[in-house]
Order: C-alpha cells, then sequence, then structure tokens
C-alpha cells in the first residue's frame, strides 16, 4: 500500500462504527450528528460502517432457509447488501443534516480483494474516487466487510471485516489513526458481562492487542490490528455514544523498555471453537504438514496445535479452530485422513500481555489456579504475547473470573495490571 504525503492528509478523519451502533434509526441519527460535527472542523471524513444490528446473522438465517450449503459465491453477494443498505442509510442521515455525503460500496471505493469467497483479503485500495469526494468536501461513507475481485465478483473479508476497511482505508488515505466506535467505551481486561470488575485499558500495544483479538476479544479483529501494525497506523476505541476515546492501541518506537512493562494485562475467551483431531497413516509427508496446506487452501486459521504419533505408525494432528469453519476443515481433509474427530465441548481461555514465553511461572500460575479449582486444562499453546488453554465450555465463566483475580485485574485490587517483576 502506498501512502500520500503527509502535507496532504494530515486533515483526514477515517472513523468506523459497528452495527450494534447502528442498529435502530435513533442510533444512525446521533452517530450522523456526530459525524458532522467532525466534518463542520474544515477536515476530510472517511466514514466505514457495518451492518445494522442483528442484519448479517438474518441474511444468513434466510440463506440457510433457502440453501443450506449456499454456494459462497452467492452469500457473498447477499451479506454485502447489509453493509451497502447501512452505507446508504448513514449517507441519507448526514444529508438530513445539511453535511453533503456520499455512500459507497466496496468496488465503488475502489477496494480490490483476493482469497475465497467469505474470507477474503484486501489486495489495494484505489482511491482516487474516495479523494476526489473528499477534497471536494464530501463525507464518504463506505460499506465495510466487502471487496471486489478479479472477476468483479464481490469478496466479503469474514468476521471482523469492516475493522480491516478502516484500517486499510486509513493507511492509504495517510491518516496517522483510525478511530473505531462501538458499544463499549473501549477494550477492557476481560468481557464485563463475565467480571463487573472489569477495568478500561487507555493505552495498548499493538502486538498485545493482536493477541487478544486473536485469542477472542470481540472489540477488534486481529487483522486489522495486524494491518495497522504493518501501516504504522495508530487505533483509538471508543463507545458510539461517548464523549471521548478509551483506549489508544499504539505501534512503539521501541522506546519502551521491556522490564518495565506490565505482564498480563488481560484475559481473554472464544467460545467459538472446536477442536479438530486428524488421524492418518499417510507417510507420504508429515502428517502436520499435510493438514496445514488443506487449512491452507480454505484459509482457516488454526491454533493450539499437538502432533502425536500412535502405536500403529500413523500420526494424530490436534488444532483449534473457528466453530463456523469446522465444516470447511471436514471437506478439506477428506480425502487426506484416516479419521477427523470434532470435539465441540471446549473453549479457549487466555492469558495476554508481554514476555510471558520467557518468564514461565506465568503460564504455572495460569494451570496452577484452573486445576486447584477442578477446571481441566487441556491443550496449552505460548507464546511472549499469550498463553491459551482448552478448558470445558461449561467451565469458561469460572475460569475467567478465576484468571482475572489471580492475575491482579480486579478493579478492586489497584489501579493497573502487576508488574513482570510481582510474583516471579
Amino acid at each position: 500500500m502506498t501512502t500520500p504525503a503527509d502535507g496532504r492528509t494530515n486533515g483526514t478523519v477515517v472513523q468506523k462504527y459497528g452495527g450494534s451502533s447502528l442498529a435502530t434509526a435513533g442510533q444512525v441519527r446521533a452517530v450522523a450528528q456526530r459525524i458532522a460535527a467532525v466534518a463542520a472542523t474544515g477536515r476530510r471524513v472517511a466514514v466505514v460502517v457495518s451492518a445494522q444490528g442483528k442484519t448479517t446473522d438474518e441474511l444468513l438465517r434466510a440463506a440457510s432457509e433457502i440453501n443450506p450449503r449456499p454456494d459462497g459465491r452467492e452469500l457473498d453477494q447477499l451479506l454485502a447488501t447489509g453493509e451497502a443498505a447501512s452505507a446508504a442509510l448513514m449517507a441519507m442521515a448526514l444529508q438530513h443534516t445539511g453535511v453533503p455525503a456520499t455512500a459507497l460500496s466496496g468496488a465503488q471505493t475502489g477496494i480490490l480483494g483476493s482469497g475465497p469467497h467469505g474470507s477474503g483479503v484486501i489486495a489495494a485500495i484505489d482511491t482516487e474516487r474516495i479523494d476526489r469526494l473528499l477534497d471536494r468536501g464530501r463525507v464518504v461513507v463506505i460499506a465495510g466487510f466487502q471487496a471486489i475481485g478479479a472477476e468483479l465478483d464481490i469478496i466479503t473479508l469474514g468476521r471482523g471485516g469492516s475493522d480491516t476497511t478502516a484500517v486499510a482505508v486509513a493507511a492509504e488515505l495517510g491518516a496517522r489513526h483510525c478511530e473505531i466506535y462501538t458499544d463499549v467505551p473501549g477494550v477492557l481486561t476481560t468481557d464485563p458481562r463475565l467480571v463487573p470488575t472489569a477495568r478500561l485499558l487507555p493505552e495498548l500495544d499493538m502486538d498485545v492487542m493482536a493477541e487478544m483479538a486473536f485469542a477472542g476479544a470481540k472489540v477488534m479483529h486481529s487483522r486489522a490490528v495486524e494491518l495497522a501494525a504493518l501501516c504504522g497506523v495508530d487505533i483509538h476505541v471508543g463507545h458510539a455514544a461517548g464523549s471521548g476515546i478509551g483506549t489508544r492501541i499504539l505501534t512503539r518506537d521501541g522506546e519502551s523498555m521491556l522490564e518495565t512493562r506490565t505482564a498480563v494485562v488481560a484475559v481473554v475467551h472464544d467460545q467459538d471453537v472446536a477442536r479438530v483431531t486428524v488421524r492418518t497413516t499417510n507417510g507420504r509427508e508429515h502428517a502436520a504438514l499435510s493438514v496445514f496446506r488443506a487449512l491452507g487452501r480454505q484459509a482457516v486459521p488454526a491454533d493450539m496445535t499437538t502432533v502425536l504419533k500412535e502405536s500403529d505408525g500413523g500420526h494424530a494432528v490436534a488444532v483449534t479452530v473457528p466453530h463456523n469453519r469446522v465444516e470447511a476443515v471436514r471437506r478439506s481433509l477428506a480425502d487426506r485422513a484416516e479419521a477427523v474427530a470434532v470435539d465441540t465441548s471446549v473453549a479457549k481461555v487466555s492469558i495476554v500481555g508481554t514476555g510471558l514465553l520467557s518468564r514461565p511461572q506465568y503460564a504455572e500460575r495460569m494451570l496452577s489456579v484452573l486445576t486447584g479449582r477442578g477446571i481441566h486444562a487441556g491443550a496449552l499453546s505460548a507464546s511472549q504475547s499469550r498463553v491459551s488453554v482448552t478448558v470445558p465450555r461449561g467451565e469458561v465463566e469460572r475460569a475467567v473470573r478465576l484468571l482475572h483475580t489471580e492475575f491482579g485485574l480486579d478493579a478492586a485490587q489497584g489501579s493497573g495490571p502487576l508488574p513482570l517483576a510481582a510474583r516471579p
């Protein structure tokens, strides 16, 4: 992606509004007033919107009633209408307030995509039309979650795709940061629906946020955070009905010393996962290579991999995948495995922070508190930023609460997470 000269783009603001903040006509009008206030300052304003409320779920349900296994191309055609409608309504609301605005679909925006339907990636953005409209003083409202492929077919970008759209647009327009507005005040130490004492994190490293998003934090999508890190775009997260930014997610310049930063900053959970175990006796290639080649062709993200050699000479490869991609995994492995077993009774719980792999005591504490309270910890994976374990689905809430307290994240325990040097 190319970046225009800063002198021309310093006044560009890119905002994204989630579907829950646009669910009703009243919410759309309120957000329009907020956008209008920014436009009144004379800055160029581009806004990315998600589909209203539960529109995407309703479209998926409608599709399943017609065809339980719809073709990916037609499903993308259907799902993209949710964001397109949302963009048109927002532009109408802005026009009603006296603000000139233009709604654009992904194709009209010049967002070029590649990859499979339902999980495409943004290849490039031709910003000529956006720039022309912005320079004329119009607010550009962009339908998120979608791009156009080489054959002029719509390709949707998968869960959280509107976040990725917003970051990509910000990067191409040379904006210093991208504002993400949702139904929470910012990024919290855990899900406040499970732990009322969860605290707001006013500032986060980009790499830590990426791990939180991949591990299940719903406030941001991991691909959007990764793209922001690559392009040097900071992310500001706030409540759509609030008066300010709650969390700033920043790319670091290397000046922050590792030993002064906190270790565990959040506890994240993901119940939308399944544990897939593939058994194979095919010795022509490494078992894990065969599995990941198949997953790669379907663009299925996999985590928490284990490989075991069995007594008959075969191998068992187990991976954790998104629950909604299980059927894609079955199809991709149908001719590569002797058996494919799927366990949907598990969930993933993670601690996220800095320096965790080089300090194994944090994994030890995590396992100790879970097993000490009778919660079975199954598969485990660890990196410098994240330690994840699978637990029984019914134990997720209890596991999150226990870990949130164990690592000093409850609001009653202090103003910040425990530092790296604490409880070695």
